[in-house]
């Protein structure tokens, strides 16, 4: 350890023995980065997943205060992270409050308590720090120290920027050029390092060390379908010590594995992005969670970057990630204070089309961005709500989220409140700088597919994607054991168990409760609502969802086997709400849903009416967002005059995506007599991505 200042290092030191008592010791280059920020003023720290880099910045400002410098601002990207944190510095005698989307209620009063310097330090999410309410009142803030953690995500040559972190130079630029600026990262190979010092600006010290991490045994398993990879979780999970993380790339992932695990006995929770409304539930499996009270949860990548709980003993990946760095920070949340975790690493076909879907959706296209800015331009004299662009531009409703903010991001558009109106700035569309983070996004995917292939050390191969190139292996994953410490194949039992599970299945299609807005419609209560409907398949999936695809585009008729299904489905339903007949949502392409229906009845001994028709008007599957989908419904179907209308009906169709033809016709057929009416769809083909 090189000490350049005597007097830092003793109360450095001081302050860990404190916390960690008498022989504690600094880990490799963590008081030289101390020491960097205190006397250079940009740091940037790049060390691997548990090095201890909020330490850094903790100690930071503990001293920065006793020599009665000003607050620190700590810019952090994730709600679960700052919670981390927030625990951790209050440990060290620091007073502190975060200001993100959970406390907006008390946001004036924390920006005062900043203003006052009551607060020694808060944590802020990048949103937050670059709205109008923090900004406003920035210049009154007495700013000692300016932190931004998980710094990776300022540059877009990254594999997980966020817009409103590119931002941040605004800020660095805002605050004085003498308070000291730290970013830390875990995850950035040369390229980000270089564009992250160039935008910090200045003299910066860099404190780079080994990514390797000693404590993590790495095992890949080749496991191709969901069935193989339910019943390995479940032979298995129980094998290993303590608790751990099963990371899933969908939250219909994590929910359909949580709950067989549950109906299996396996304490577990699922944790993803919720409504306000649900977070509760998020709060609760963290705690449990906290307390080993739960095996494990089975989470999205909310749940990856920084999460710190020391004595995570297991990480499981059931599908692989789409990049190296995001497998890199979620199996780091492992083995942080024991010395052995154990990682596993699933992966498919189904994988690669998931990630494609993320990579491919990354930016909006020309036409996206172009169709949007000039609808905001022709109202731009009283601006236009996301409602109003939703409404007129046939996009995805969260394709045109992501372009508001693109365009924003790069001066186009502006937003005043709840409306955006456009900019002087001539509109460019930056499709060569787009496409060559693409391209990186592509190599990045290959790389995870290497890593699978590769005979090498896992760990070794990883690191070196980021730019690390240890001279010696790690000695725990499996390959430089040459055996698999847990087996890589699945029992009999076990897979029978999984595959009942997946054959009972069936996801529930909630009512749409609310009418989008269209030029037929406002966003105002729908009156006539369905009853909560039955699906029995995900389209496309193994077992029934691939029959429904076969029947649907290669024999165009529905298969004796999915009548089957349904049927026994649909028994104990039909009795216990006193269904009495079967009608279907109609089709001027094809049949394949009425004789799919009249089938099903027969079955189940009820009669069928056509009760609906439909006008020539486009397909729904060409409408993109759910205000399109809502007007085309609207238009497109109709109730057949004098129609003999039973009290309540099931109303079937083969696919269910949006849900508003299965609204429409429901509410239709309700508004001219029909009491209750009761979905049912052969399969869901709707996406329900984090």
């Amino acid at each position: 350890m090189k000490i350049l200042n005597p007097k830092i290092y003793k109360m450095s030191y001081e302050i860990i023995s404190q916390m960690f008592g008498d022989g504690a010791e600094f880990r490799e280059g963590q008081y030289e980065a101390i020491e960097a920020t205190l006397l250079n003023r940009r740091t940037l720290i790049v060390q691997k997943t548990g090095w201890g880099k909020s330490l850094v910045y903790f100690i930071c400002t503990k001293l920065f205060r006793i020599a009665g410098k000003g607050v620190t601002i700590i810019v952090s990207p994730l709600l679960v992270l700052m919670e981390n944190q927030l625990e951790a510095a209050a440990k060290m005698g620091l007073k502190c409050d975060v200001l993100n989307s959970t406390v907006k209620e008390r946001r004036d009063e924390i920006i005062e308590s900043l203003v006052t310097g009551s607060l020694d330090l808060v944590l802020i999410t990048p949103e937050t720090l670059l709205g109008d309410a923090f900004l406003s009142r920035i210049k009154d803030i007495n700013i000692g120290f300016f932190v931004i953690d998980e710094a990776h995500c300022i540059s877009d040559w990254g594999h997980d920027f966020r817009l409103k972190y590119t931002q941040l130079s605004r800020v660095i630029k805002i605050i004085s050029p003498t308070i000291p600026i730290l970013a830390t990262t875990a995850t950035a190979n040369n390229r980000v390092v270089e564009d992250l010092a160039t935008q910090l600006g200045g003299s910066v010290h860099i404190s780079r060390g080994s990514l390797m991490r000693e404590s993590l045994s790495i095992q890949i398993i080749d496991l191709p379908d969901t069935a193989q990879r339910y019943a390995w979780i479940l032979q298995n999970i129980n094998s290993l010590a303590g608790s751990g993380i099963i990371y899933c790339l969908t939250r219909r992932d994590c929910d359909y594995l949580s709950d067989f695990l549950q109906k299996n006995h396996i304490n577990v929770l699922s944790y993803y992005s919720r409504s306000d409304a649900e977070e509760h539930l998020n709060k609760k499996a963290e705690q449990l969670f906290k307390e080993n009270k739960i095996k494990a949860l089975i989470s999205t990548i909310k749940l990856g970057m920084g999460y710190d709980k020391g004595d995570i003993a297991f990480i499981i990946h059931f599908q692989h990630p789409s990049n190296i760095v995001s497998y890199y920070q979620q199996i780091g949340r492992a083995g942080r204070s024991i010395p052995r975790a154990y990682t596993f690493l699933m992966h498919g076909k189904e994988d690669k089309k998931i990630q494609d879907y993320f990579i491919d959706t990354a930016f909006p296209t020309r036409g996206e961005a172009k169709e949007i800015i000039e609808y905001i331009h022709a109202n731009n004299e009283n601006g236009a709500q996301l409602g109003e662009i939703t409404a007129n531009v046939n996009c995805r409703y969260g394709r045109i989220g992501k372009a508001l903010m693109f365009l924003e991001n790069e001066g186009f558009i502006y937003k005043e409140k709840s409306k955006y109106f456009r900019t002087l700035k001539e509109f460019a569309y930056n499709d060569v700088h787009y496409d060559a983070i693409t391209q990186i996004r592509r190599k990045e995917q290959s790389q995870m597919l290497e890593l699978i292939e590769t005979t090498g050390c896992y760990s070794k191969f990883v690191v070196n994607c980021l730019d690390d190139f240890p001279d010696y292996n790690c000695g725990k994953c499996a390959n430089c054991l040459a055996f698999d410490e847990y087996p890589s194949r699945v029992d009999t039992e076990f897979l029978e168990a999984a595959q009942l599970y997946i054959e009972r299945l069936v996801i529930p299609i909630e009512p749409r409760k609310q009418w989008a807005t269209t030029s037929l419609t406002r966003r105002t209560k729908i009156a006539h609502q369905n009853e909560v409907g039955i699906c029995i398949s995900k389209y496309g999936d193994p077992g029934y969802g691939m029959l429904v695809k076969e029947g649907k585009y290669s024999s165009s008729q529905f298969s004796e086997q999915l009548v089957g299904k349904s049927a026994s489905e649909l028994k104990g339903h039909i009795e216990d709400h006193g269904i009495s007949a079967i009608t279907c949502v109609p089709s001027l392409r094809s049949n394949i849903v009425e004789d799919f229906a009249i089938r099903l009845a027969k079955r189940l001994n009820k009669k069928f009416i056509t009760l609906l028709q439909k006008s020539d008007a486009e397909q729904q599957k060409f409408m993109l967002n759910t205000s399109y989908q809502c007007e085309n419904a609207l238009k497109s179907f109709s109730v057949i005059e004098n129609a003999d209308m039973p009290e309540s009906v099931l109303l079937v169709d083969d696919i269910v995506d949006s849900g508003w033809t299965l609204a429409v016709c429901g509410y239709k057929l309700m508004d001219v007599g029909c009491k209750k009416v009761f979905p049912f769809a052969l399969a869901d083909s709707s996406r329900k991505e984090e």
